[in-house]
């Protein structure tokens, strides 16, 4: 079966390759692209929870949504990415019903009238980002792969398995790493 190499897009995701395992800020992770272009890309982990709620960052929000770890860049700083532009004004489209930021107090409003579930957003804590010819000098390292992001609802989907899921999708020496345990050295 010949597959066909997927080049990075907005909307597409990128998945660690096992050749950064030991790389403790994306080891295991799976990034969703909201801005790709030939200065700069752009994206959010997605399989990387915190122990932090949504509430725990903005007190006077009563929302228990789960935080995740965007990224290493201004993780003091708080991202959204949803499927509701219609109740969010100003969201940057990235591809499909994948909508990247918009108008906070509004958000805020949604949240605060139960509006919004965990089936229409997430949150993250920073991003990950790339300048110019980084991403495609990684991705010719083989530290990444590109898929097509091929989940009905990105945020319904199970955190713990979408790396090794991704991997077993790739075929080939991935499935032998899909498998391994997360601290290799346990193997």
């Amino acid at each position: 079966m010949i597959m066909t190499l997927l080049k990075p897009q907005k909307g597409r995701l990128l998945i660690a390759a096992p050749a950064i395992l030991n790389n403790t800020s994306f080891n295991r992770s799976i990034i969703l692209l909201t801005e790709y272009s030939k200065q700069s890309a752009v994206g959010f982990i997605l399989n990387r929870p915190l122990n932090y709620t949504l509430q725990d960052i903005l007190p006077e929000l009563h929302c228990n949504f789960t935080i995740y770890q965007g990224g290493p860049v201004e993780q003091d700083n708080l991202y959204f990415v949803h499927k509701v532009p219609l109740l969010i004004p100003n969201s940057i489209h990235v591809k499909d019903d994948i909508y990247w930021g918009g108008n906070f107090d509004s958000l805020k409003e949604l949240l605060e009238n139960n509006v919004i579930n965990t089936t229409d957003i997430r949150f993250f804590l920073g991003y990950t980002g790339w300048e110019i010819h980084q991403l495609d000098d990684e991705l010719n390292e083989n530290s990444w792969f590109v898929s097509k992001n091929d989940f009905p609802n990105i945020f319904s989907v199970d955190n713990a398995s979408l790396w090794r899921n991704k991997l077993l999708q790739k075929g080939g020496d991935y499935k032998i790493w899909a498998n391994a345990p997360s601290d290799i050295n346990l193997n």
